[in-house]
């Protein structure tokens, strides 16, 4: 994205958060008018909210496309949403390609994850743990209550809050960190929560790890990390920090509570973190020569560095090599989804294709409807020019994943392979609504539109479709 771009979507960002609080302003399409309302904002005001700050967001900032990496982060979020005190389960998971120690939740039930975030923590425990503390800001609704308190003391404390998760995650340009720069300077002491909500968040959020089954400590340990993390002279600190202070009184305070709460009866012993961890390490390497000969020292002691060896391996070209190390993982490992699927990675690698479909396919029957299942297999096809099945499986994904920006980008590449023009349209169409560039969404429509061999429910379809990112357009456009 170009200097420009990235620079309007983060103005265009920041004008939506100022929008929502501004005197005489409202937001079109059912969002909430608030500024003169002498009621909370609604579940669903703050959903609609959420959704139109979502489109905007993933304009700005480069999703984490790894299916594995999105589906277990999608898989725990959910695990802890199904014991926490959520009013409202819609939720919408963003996963940002970006290395540092960040997490955030917004209005509506948006909860973004820096993959960085996996990279700080640990192990399972201590990533669930700011993640249940991000649920307990949204179960508790802080963002409405301090909408309330600024629409009575500062008019744009909430506003100043969205967009500096924005700009913050989106890790734009320099064009647009002036813009974070100024907002730093003159909004930082009100982008914090409260403490008392902070604390509330711990504390609810704490509830629900032991709830989840997990060990209270992780979140005070977790705590302690990141603190820790910003003591080496001339280290920017990570940008959690920024919005969720860490002082030593709130470790002491999370240590309090987790004394209180009884430990899991056992301890979970799923290795998937790790395995995500890897792959994260592997992808974020500048010098993957380094990173064989680091994981391969330790291999024989370690199954996850193993993994990370093939990983590395894969990485250097080293297929066979990478293959043979997957083989001298442990059975428990071997036998794992997503040591399965990395083996078909190195198989596509290596440009063993239709290997790769012919055990793909075996795993789709295993494990249907499996999200990282049949991406990898949907880019087999692809690689094997089996452009219509390719499409017949991103269709079903985008019906079970309509946010997933990925799955639309990838269909229309399939559709556009295997002849099918009116489906590119369509496909493009909602690729570019999902990141907020609703005028090529438009253009898109038009174009299938001018068909003259559209059947009048090919049309009606395409009408509905244009109506509907109009309303999208004029509720941005009338910010």
């Amino acid at each position: 994205m170009c200097k420009d771009q990235n620079l309007r979507k983060t103005l265009l960002a920041a004008a939506l958060s100022m929008a929502i609080l501004h005197p005489g302003q409202s937001i079109a399409n059912d969002l909430p008018v608030i500024g003169n309302s002498s009621s909370a904002i609604s579940l669903d005001q703050e959903y609609q909210l959420g959704q139109t700050w979502a489109r905007i967001f993933r304009g700005s900032a480069k999703e984490f496309g790894d299916p594995l990496t999105a589906h277990y982060i999608d898989e725990l979020l959910w695990s802890l949403a199904a014991t926490s005190q959520l009013q409202d389960h819609r939720l919408e998971l963003l996963i940002l390609d970006n290395p540092t120690l960040n997490a955030f939740a917004v209005p509506g039930g948006v909860i973004g994850i820096h993959t960085g975030l996996l990279l700080g923590a640990q192990n399972e425990a201590e990533l669930a743990s700011v993640i249940a503390h991000e649920l307990a800001h949204l179960s508790q609704r802080h963002y409405a209550q301090r909408l309330e308190e600024a629409r009575s003391n500062k008019p744009y404390l909430f506003a100043a809050i969205l967009a500096s998760i924005l700009v913050g995650a989106s890790n734009p340009d320099a064009a647009a960190a002036g813009i974070s720069s100024s907002v730093a300077a003159t909004q930082q002491a009100n982008l914090n929560f409260s403490r008392r909500m902070e604390q509330e968040a711990d504390r609810i959020g704490m509830q629900n790890l032991v709830a989840a089954e997990y060990d209270p400590y992780a979140m005070p340990d977790m705590f302690s990390r990141i603190q820790r993390s910003t003591r080496f002279i001339g280290q920017k600190p990570p940008e959690f920090l920024l919005t969720h202070p860490v002082t030593e009184s709130r470790i002491s305070d999370a240590q309090n509570r987790a004394r209180q709460l009884p430990k899991p009866a056992y301890k979970k012993q799923s290795f998937t973190f790790d395995l995500i961890r890897k792959r994260l390490e592997v992808d974020y390497s500048k010098d993957i020569r380094q990173s064989v000969n680091t994981y391969r020292a330790s291999a024989d002691s370690s199954p996850p560095d193993r993994y990370g060896l093939a990983l590395a391996l894969m990485r250097n070209n080293q297929f066979s090599d990478a293959m043979q190390e997957l083989s001298k993982l442990p059975s428990n490992y071997r036998n794992d989804l997503y040591v399965k699927l990395t083996a078909t990675e190195i198989m596509l690698a290596a440009g063993q294709t239709e290997r790769a479909v012919s055990q793909l396919r075996e795993l789709d029957k295993l494990y249907p409807d499996s999200y990282p299942v049949r991406m990898t297999l949907s880019r087999a096809y692809t690689r094997n020019r089996q452009f219509e099945e390719a499409a017949d499986l991103l269709e079903q994904l985008s019906q079970n994943y309509p946010n997933n920006s990925h799955v639309w980008y990838e269909l229309a590449e399939s559709y556009g392979q295997s002849g099918n023009t009116l489906g590119v349209h369509e496909a493009r169409s909602e690729y570019f609504l999902l990141n907020g560039i609703v005028d090529k969404a438009l253009q898109q429509l038009d174009f299938a539109l001018r068909d003259q061999n559209l059947n009048q429910s090919d049309r009606a379809r395409l009408e509905q479709q244009k109506k509907e990112a109009e309303a999208v357009r004029d509720a941005i456009k009338s910010l």
